[in-house]
């Protein structure tokens, strides 16, 4: 009773069923994109199949491993052939046309050094993807006297026959579907496997073609051969990247060499196509044990890295079951953080080593590192004295940007008070409006113990104008006559020569910009929120401030002489016109720019006629 009550809690046990035409039909139709990546699948079997011969039969002689893919197009037929290990009709039954299970896999869980690449026992699944019919002819070197031939239309239904055939190997026949019969091509498959198959270690030969597609040897691996001279080096490494780099020239090239925790190993490359703040021109082609797993893994590269491209090699990466992604596991990550560390190290020794190409790289990519420096602290202190700043009198180093104040940088943009100010000093200023500009230089200050002139801030002010105090009477006086609307500060600042100048206040336009975007969609909440904590810091206060200088000896004569009211007048007209062409676009079309230009005019008029 005991034992019936027990069964009763866990519930009976049952077995699964599986509808086997059913899991054909997602396997073969919906487990690879594209039907190159079957083609990719049947050419990688036959090369496990090389390496597993190698590793068991000792008499194999390793001249003789070789894939020769043959395209028929006349008969829509292709046949890819190798002189690997072979099945026996045994091994047809027990991996070939069991789904899921496969020798590769077994000999790789014995030992995963080996080279082999198939784990998932799916690959030859592939054939079913592009053929209405399958034929595989088999010789195992294990049963030299035998030879097989496995015949399917489905992959549900087969038969395994027995066949003459001297050639130990195999060979299949692939009967290819009307859609895909292209793939015969000589052209085609020159494309295929030139892409798929070029790091393969096994020759591959299409058709009657007497030189093997994967002929020439990667550079890490010709390096392991010979040794080059370093110039001869740096060819050959740019020649191998510009047969990957789909877009742009290569300009240098940076070496990936395992490093305990990663095991990748390949190229990359720095592209010497121009690129901005924004630019994202990242291109990665990941080789899984020779094999091309992904041309597109630009997420491997550090996202401020928008100008590399690069191939690497390894043996730890886990793809997923379509072979056409990776997993994101431990190996992953290992191999993300490497390539971080290669293109730091890479870019301190090209400065280093290789100062033309430095140039070039400063050239095409200033804008792009600006932003890139800051996301590592080893970055930032290799490219601090190297990297230009945009700025009113061109392109400077930010070290040629100090003067006896510091570093100047507009909040603005370049036609604001700030350029017209500092064309007057004659000294530079940096546009913080351009990307990266101002946390560039908030850094490069802070390290180098130069005070940073933000104009337009309370902060930044500070460094330039120093407060002045007049008469209750006079600051009426100025404020009636020179304002229109703008708080009045008396103040003494250089150039003594500028007698006034109207300054926005940039922390003030940035709380008004923030709260506008309360109702732009465009602006998520939590950013919305985390800007306002900023701007909630901000009093409101005027935007605008005249800053009256109060060393300019024509403000000192009209505060003098304020009380002849004829004489005053036609100061105040032409200061008032002064102001207004100082200060610059953003304002102008406020301050009414025509009046101006007329009020000046009528000035000059009027002491011409005094003249006479």
């Amino acid at each position: 009773m005991a034992d019936v009550i027990e069964l009763n809690r866990k519930g009976q046990q049952h077995k699964a069923g599986v509808d086997l035409e059913g899991l054909m039909q997602i396997l073969s139709k919906h487990l690879y994109s594209t039907p190159m990546v079957a083609v990719r699948e049947l050419v990688q079997n036959a090369h496990d199949s090389i390496v597993r011969r190698r590793l068991e039969d000792l008499s194999f002689n390793n001249s003789q491993g070789k894939i020769h893919v043959v395209g028929l197009p006349r008969e829509n037929k292709l046949k890819i052939i190798d002189t690997g290990a072979g099945l026996t009709e045994q091994e047809i039954h027990s991996f070939l046309a069991t789904v899921g299970i496969g020798y590769t896999r077994t000999l790789r869980e014995q030992d995963d050094e080996t080279g082999l690449i198939g784990m998932f026992g799916l690959g030859f699944l592939s054939a079913f993807v592009l053929a209405d019919e399958v034929a595989f002819k088999t010789k195992s070197y294990q049963t030299i006297d035998e030879a097989w031939v496995y015949h399917s239309k489905n992959a549900e239904e087969y038969s395994v026959t027995k066949a003459e055939w001297d050639h130990v190997g195999t060979e299949i026949t692939l009967s290819l579907k009307e859609e895909y019969a292209f793939l015969a091509q000589e052209e085609v498959l020159n494309n295929i496997l030139g892409r798929y198959c070029v790091l393969l270690r096994e020759p591959i030969y299409i058709n009657a073609q007497t030189v093997a597609i994967n002929e020439e040897a990667p550079p890490w691996r010709r390096d392991e051969e010979v040794a080059l001279h370093p110039t001869q080096a740096l060819r050959q490494n740019l020649a191998f990247a510009s047969r990957f780099e789909k877009f742009f020239e290569p300009i240098c090239t940076l070496p990936i060499q395992p490093d305990g925790k990663s095991d990748a190993i390949g190229l990359l490359w720095i592209q010497d196509g121009a690129t901005y703040g924004t630019s994202d021109n990242r291109n990665l082609s990941i080789f899984l044990r020779g094999m091309l797993l992904d041309d597109n893994a630009r997420d491997l590269l550090p996202a401020w890295a928008g100008f590399i491209g690069g191939v690497i090699e390894s043996n730890r990466l886990v793809p997923t079951a379509s072979r056409e992604d990776l997993q994101k596991d431990t190996h992953y990550d290992a191999i993300q953080y490497a390539l971080n560390e290669a293109i730091i190290t890479g870019l301190e020794n090209i400065a280093k080593k290789q100062p033309e190409a430095w140039r070039r790289i400063m050239k095409r990519h200033n804008e792009a590192l600006l932003g890139a420096a800051l996301c590592d602290e080893r970055l930032f202190m290799i490219l601090k004295n190297h990297l230009k700043i945009p700025t009113s009198q061109g392109d400077l180093l930010a070290k040629d940007l100090v003067t006896d104040k510091g570093i100047h940088v507009m909040l603005g943009g370049n036609a604001g008070f700030e350029e017209m100010l500092f064309r007057a000093l004659q000294v530079p200023v940096a546009m913080g409006d351009r990307y990266a500009v101002v946390p560039f230089l908030r850094k490069f200050t802070e390290l180098s113990k130069t005070p940073l002139v933000e104009i337009g801030t309370d902060r930044g002010n500070e460094y330039l104008f120093r407060l002045g105090k007049v008469e209750p009477e006079v600051q009426a006086f100025l404020t009636e006559n020179l304002a229109n609307g703008e708080e009045v500060v008396p103040a003494y600042f250089s150039p003594e020569e500028l007698p006034m100048i109207v300054v926005v206040d940039r922390e003030a336009e940035l709380k008004k910009r923030i709260e506008e975007d309360q109702e732009d969609k465009k602006i998520s909440q939590a950013a919305l929120r985390l800007a306002r904590h900023f701007t909630q810091k901000i009093e409101s206060k005027n935007p605008l401030k005249l800053y009256i200088n109060l060393n300019n000896s024509a403000i000192q004569a009209l505060i003098q002489n304020r009380a002849e009211i004829a004489a005053s007048e036609r100061a105040l007209k032409l200061l008032k016109g002064f102001k207004t062409l100082m200060a610059g676009q953003e304002m102008q079309k406020d301050l009414n720019l025509n009046e101006a230009l007329k009020n000046i005019s009528s000035v000059i008029e009027f002491l011409l006629i005094e003249q006479k």
